[in-house]
């Protein structure tokens, strides 16, 4: 694919992102449904659209340790060495800020946050929104997860307002990120390996 493919795909994404709308996307995962992650009427629409309880938080990518910082209450002293270390992608479990859409948060006010480092499409789409974006699984709810482009639901390619072309032909089956918690003292705590 050309690198003027390339950029008409991130040019397009967030065009999409900055109307307040939902896309289709690759991630440094699995294919996810994003948004940007301050509009909350956006967030809003991408739950309809998972047929996903308000009471689950989502994730939300971002482009380096600084827009990490606008988003936790508490950063690990140490991510820094976190992420270089980082074998696949990681998603911290943090206390949330005010910069993000309230409806966003988990009931408890944590919000898991990945610094994306794996993938170039997607972190060229956050760089350039320049706010977190949000990324949860393409799939209804209760579905299995699309680790492709060719297992999203169709119902879910309808209901996206953009749909992203990259990559929809790639047939390498992704994994979920690694997702720990960070404890108060700056530890963390494997929840899913």
């Amino acid at each position: 694919m050309s690198s003027n493919f390339f950029r008409q795909e991130v040019d397009a994404a967030v065009d999409a992102l900055l109307l307040q709308q939902v896309i289709l996307y690759p991630t440094d995962t699995v294919w996810g449904l994003g948004c940007d992650a301050e509009v909350p009427p956006a967030v809003e629409q991408l739950y309809k659209i998972k047929s996903r309880p308000a009471e689950k938080g989502m994730i939300v990518l971002v482009a380096d340790e600084e827009m990490f910082a606008k988003y936790a209450q508490v950063v690990p002293p140490n991510l820094a060495e976190l992420l270089a270390s980082q074998e696949r992608p990681t998603t911290y479990i943090v206390a949330g800020s005010r910069h993000l859409a309230p409806n966003l948060l988990a009931p408890d006010g944590t919000i898991g946050l990945r610094v994306v480092l794996h993938d170039e499409f997607t972190y060229k789409v956050v760089r350039r929104l320049g706010h977190g974006l949000v990324s949860t699984s393409a799939n209804i709810s209760g579905e299995p997860t699309a680790a492709t482009y060719a297992e999203v639901n169709p119902a879910i390619v309808r209901a996206a307002d953009y749909v992203v072309s990259w990559r929809q032909d790639d047939q390498t089956a992704a994994q979920p990120s690694t997702v720990v918690r960070v404890l108060p003292d700056g530890g963390l705590e494997v929840v899913r390996s």
